[in-house]
């Protein structure tokens, strides 16, 4: 079995979170876990003004995916920064190119899901996971939140993220957030469940 984590990172919070999901699935005995990123579209000069360029140093050994490669996996998971309550443009960019692999329902009966990071606690840690949800379910995968089995995202004891849709992480308004360990435990544990799932489908 193959599972494929596959992010944007602006600043590093997704590219944590989606480190700690891959830990989560390789739990799961027999699963070959990757990590990607998807390819940047923001032209170096805009990076460099928003001190995006220096942060991404710290992931830049990650391998870029290409839409090819997606029917090669049995469960995809999409780590997204919100947009203004929505996804990112370079995921969206990234989905977009996919219209091939829809027409060949290259996709159907897959497993996937989406983790997410945004600035505040409600600037669209739910809205951007279900609208990831909304490409997925077009390709015909089906969905794996974050279930309440994840006790995590019920502790009122402390700002966090994590919705039965999905883990999140809350980055601040100028990225000065870090993801808690109670966000890192459930990315992970939405790994290893996603990935328990596609594995009990791929046999």
């Amino acid at each position: 079995m193959k599972t494929l984590i596959l992010f944007y990172s602006t600043y590093g919070h997704i590219w944590k979170m989606a480190e700690a999901v891959a830990e989560g699935a390789r739990e799961v005995g027999g699963n070959e876990v990757s990590v990607k990123r998807v390819p940047e579209t923001l032209p170096k000069e805009l990076l460099d003004q928003i001190g995006a360029t220096e942060a991404q140093k710290a992931f830049a050994h990650v391998p870029v995916a290409t839409v090819e490669e997606l029917p090669d996996y049995d469960a995809i998971i999409l780590g997204v920064p919100t947009r203004y309550g929505s996804l990112c443009g370079q995921i969206q960019a990234f989905l977009d190119a996919t219209g091939p692999l829809w027409a060949k329902g290259a996709l159907v009966g897959k497993v996937g899901g989406a983790f997410v990071s945004t600035a505040t606690q409600h600037g669209g840690q739910e809205t951007t996971i279900r609208t990831a949800h909304t490409a997925l379910l077009h390709h015909g995968l089906i969905i794996v939140g974050l279930p309440y089995a994840w006790q995590g995202q019920m502790r009122i004891d402390e700002i966090t993220g994590g919705s039965p849709y999905g883990a999140s992480t809350i980055a601040g308004g100028k990225g000065e957030r870090q993801p808690s360990e109670n966000e890192l435990a459930g990315a992970r544990y939405q790994g290893k469940h996603t990935a328990e799932i596609a594995s009990k489908l791929a046999k």
